[in-house]
């Protein structure tokens, strides 16, 4: 449940401005504040069930969107591939330090700062 939460909220994140403000704010308050259906319908004014089916329809309009669109699955990807080259360059930094080679030094620090600013 965990992980879907997250997955919910990471689709949010990049697709929520297709939703409805109505849809945005019964999704954050079910996904981001934690609460109950039944606590949300109260808070809306509106049934536990009518609170269930706008986040469904939510949750149907950020998935459908995100197959159509990938961002959240390329994002994921990215950090994957950035964390690899900043483990590539901290070994190279590893193996300079024997070396003292001050371009590979002055190198390696600006690979290391341009993907600290990407992620």
């Amino acid at each position: 449940m965990k992980s879907d939460t997250f997955h919910m909220s990471m689709l949010y994140d990049y697709y929520g401005e297709l939703l409805t403000d109505k849809q945005k704010e019964l999704f954050d308050l079910y996904y981001n504040e934690d609460l109950s259906l039944a606590e949300i319908a109260e808070h809306a004014g509106i049934s536990r069930q009518g609170v269930r089916d706008a986040i469904v329809r939510s949750e149907t309009i950020l998935r459908d969107t995100e197959d159509k669109l990938g961002l959240v699955k390329k994002y994921g990807s990215y950090e994957s591939k950035l964390d690899e080259i900043r483990q590539a360059a901290a070994y190279i930094a590893q193996v300079n330090a024997k070396l003292r080679n001050f371009e590979i030094a002055k190198n390696v620090d600006t690979i290391l700062a341009l993907t600290g600013e990407m992620k």
